[in-house]
């Protein structure tokens, strides 16, 4: 029962981050964002919202390596899972600003999380309100530069909605969120114990797998569509919002206790991964992450799962 209950689960976050995104991206529209901004911003968002509501209720509920695993584990599956196939499916030419601004800000935070981490094994509340500010900031910052650019003559997605039925449909969708994430926390937790792993596998590879779910969806239809600057400022913008909103909004409910696994071993796989897609998509103009580099960073997912669950 508890293998449908978590399947169930998984489908409530995949279309509820999918219809998230679409009214978001309407309402977006509507006050005339630009694609870049809606991809960084409220795409990244919508599919990162699955995330933050596992990873929240996960840390109230008491499990913080499932709030934790979630996090790190997603922005592993982002970039080496859900980036890589897209770039397998067609290579992905890289925007200059990706990788002026975006790229190198989630190689900084990845950092900022683990000196956070390192100095007494435990995310604070103050600490996450710390990610809360740098995520306002940073958003502040992007949608000024993206105005000041006059980057704005372009819309995406479901533009034709009106706002009240936007509005509609985010909400639906929050609660089919708030319900899959429930049914994804308790019965993950039961599954870890009832096979006598850590919940800090389970959420590393199988709860993570689950809430980037939208990502994949999201990306690899940006991908076949050709809009690349949604593509890759979704996955960028996504562990962004991953690290500052899920685990900030995380410690300000409950500060979480940090094991030793997770400051050894996984967010050195986290940050080597994100330092790899840094370097894939180089230089900062005309850059490109082509097929090979894809199917080098679904390799390296690979091992990285091989030996998550070989300890």
């Amino acid at each position: 029962m508890e293998y449908l209950l978590l399947l169930l689960g998984f489908v409530l976050l995949l279309f509820g981050g999918k219809f998230l995104v679409n009214g978001s991206v309407s309402i977006a529209n509507h006050f005339r964002i630009s694609k870049l901004v809606i991809g960084v911003t409220v795409v990244s968002f919508g599919t990162s919202a699955p995330e933050l509501f596992v990873s929240s209720l996960a840390s109230y509920t008491g499990h913080p390596e499932v709030a934790l695993g979630n996090v790190i584990g997603s922005n592993i599956a982002n970039i080496a899972l859900v980036l890589a196939l897209t770039a397998i499916i067609f290579p992905i030419p890289v925007r200059k600003n990706s990788v002026k601004l975006d790229a190198p800000f989630m190689l900084l935070i990845s950092g900022l999380l683990y000196v956070f981490m390192l100095v007494n094994s435990n995310l604070s509340r103050f600490e996450g309100f710390v990610f809360i500010l740098l995520l306002i900031g940073y958003n502040v910052f992007i949608i000024y530069k993206s105005r000041a650019e006059d980057n704005i003559e372009t819309t995406i997605g479901d533009g034709h909605l009106s706002v009240q039925k936007s509005v509609v449909i985010v909400l639906i969708a929050t609660v089919g969120l708030a319900a899959g994430s429930h049914l994804l926390v308790e019965n993950a937790s039961k599954i870890a114990q009832s096979l006598g792993v850590s919940e800090r596998v389970i959420a590393i590879s199988l709860i993570a797998f689950g809430t980037s779910l939208p990502e994949l969806a999201t990306s690899a239809i940006a991908a076949l569509k050709k809009e690349m600057d949604i593509s890759i400022g979704n996955i960028i913008g996504s562990n962004i919002f991953n690290i500052l909103a899920v685990l900030g909004v995380s410690s300000l409910i409950k500060p979480m206790k940090v094991s030793e696994k997770f400051i050894r071993v996984d967010i050195f796989w986290m940050m080597a991964i994100s330092l790899l897609l840094f370097i894939f998509i180089l230089p900062f103009k005309g850059g490109r992450l082509s097929r090979l580099k894809g199917a080098l960073l679904f390799f390296i997912y690979g091992i990285y799962l091989f030996f998550l669950i070989k300890q």
